[in-house]
């Protein structure tokens, strides 16, 4: 067997494998693997040296949401290589790199179509991930793991640390695999670290294991500021009339298509400008109306562009499930840009926005409608409503968070050298500073 690399594009390498499965996956003898220009190994001289490689369920150019906010900071101050799941395919067996604008490297393996059970695409996928490793020096480096599906193939490495950022309830999302549950909870007798993305995901983790911070949705406040200044409009969005209320995010099964139709219906004379892509569900099934305006998935830099002439911004979720646990990072997106929301009774969005009297609440499609109309009206304090929204979100940002992750990671990885240079091993999951320790045998 033969492993060979070819550059297809500028920024991208492919490790192939001349289309076979691997029969050893630690093959000393295979020659080297070119790397991405600069992604040469580093020394393990502080914490911060360390290489960080991520798992993910979500394509990197998919939608930017947390991942990307937090890992394009990561890369600022240690090489980040985002490994995201396999696409399946009639070509050869090979990993394709590229290295994004941020620095973060992103891992696309391609799998040939037909492998015959989920243990010999871990196998593949293994081969793949020692042979990644192998090509780009990766020694020393904490994994950082969306997804626990990733454990089916990289339970065999050994870490520094090992962090899981749970920022969502996967497991009641459509389409779920029923392995999920089983090996989050491997995950967590793993981590050393265990983030959430919301209030009440923490408050539902919390018993699970030692180590968990609650690090809900953040905010890039310069980028959607923007949308308080007038902005050219975008051409798919400059002939619909006024008044426009506008939802951004991703239109899967925590949709409330139900609602959008009841007050789209009630309200004819309002436009509803839907932004963002369609997955999980047909898209047959959304609701079609003359005033319900469908524009598809836009990059993260165009959004101001479209906030800017919207009225009211909406947060159409759904109460299942799958929305549980959310919270929705479109909430402080929508206040930085200076637009009054209206949303379900999503519990992180209860608490703290509507409970802060920042984002108006309502369910039946009557109480949303009167919600809007009040904020369309002008019936409250515009200014003084605008001064609370940026006192609240001054407190908040994007840096200051990855800060906070990122001294914690610091924090246990000193802990854990430690330790171990005094001839002591510390569980998984203990707190910096706690006293989960035990002599080594």
């Amino acid at each position: 067997m033969k492993y060979v690399s070819r550059k297809i594009d500028d920024g991208k390498k492919e490790i192939m494998l001349n289309g076979r499965v691997p029969e050893e996956q630690n093959d000393a003898s295979l020659p080297p693997v070119p790397v991405l220009s600069g992604k040469e190994e580093k020394r393990l001289d502080t914490p911060r040296d360390a290489d960080l490689v991520c798992f993910s369920h979500l394509r990197w150019d998919f939608v930017y949401q947390r991942p990307q906010h937090l890992l394009s900071r990561a890369a600022r101050e240690r090489r980040v290589f985002f490994i995201e799941e396999p696409v399946f395919g009639e070509g050869s067996l090979r990993i394709e790199c590229s290295e994004k604008d941020s620095g973060v490297v992103v891992v696309v393996p391609h799998l040939p179509m037909g492998l015959s059970s989920d243990v010999a695409t871990g196998a593949v996928l293994r081969g793949l991930l020692d042979r990644l490793f192998a090509s780009h020096g990766i020694r020393h480096y904490i994994l950082w793991y969306y997804t626990p599906m990733a454990l089916s193939f990289s339970a065999h490495l050994q870490p520094l640390l090992t962090i899981y950022d749970c920022m969502d309830e996967l497991a009641a999302f459509k389409g779920a695999p029923p392995s999920l549950c089983q090996f989050e909870q491997q995950l967590f007798h793993r981590a050393d670290l265990v983030f959430t993305g919301g209030q009440s995901l923490y408050e539902a983790k919390r018993s699970q294991h030692n180590a968990v911070h609650a690090f809900p949705s953040s905010i890039d406040r310069e980028h959607f500021a923007r949308a308080r200044q007038p902005l050219q409009e975008p051409e798919d969005q400059v002939d619909i009339p006024q008044p426009r209320l506008g939802f951004c995010g991703v239109i899967d099964e925590r949709f409330d298509r139900e609602l959008l139709a009841a007050i789209a219906s009630l309200r004819p004379d309002w436009q509803f400008v839907m932004v963002g892509p369609v997955v999980k569900i047909a898209p047959e099934s959304l609701p079609q109306r003359e005033n319900i305006h469908y524009l598809g998935s836009k990059r993260y830099q165009q959004l101001p562009d479209y906030l800017a002439s919207w009225d009211v911004a909406l947060l159409l979720f759904a109460r299942n499930e799958a929305t549980r646990f959310i919270s929705p990072t479109k909430t402080p997106e929508y206040l930085a840009a200076g637009k009054p929301v209206v949303s379900t009774s999503i519990k992180d969005v209860v608490r703290p926005y509507g409970e802060k009297g920042l984002v108006q609440i309502a369910n039946r499609p009557e109480e949303f409608c009167e919600a809007i109309e009040t904020l369309l009206t002008g019936k409250y304090n515009h200014d003084e409503w605008l001064s609370r929204v940026d006192e609240f979100l001054s407190h908040s940002s994007w840096d200051r968070t990855w800060w906070s992750m990122s001294r914690l990671i610091d924090e246990t990885m000193a802990a854990r050298r430690l330790v171990r240079a005094k001839g002591m091993k510390v569980a998984a999951g203990s707190k910096p500073g706690s006293s989960s320790i035990s002599l080594a045998s």
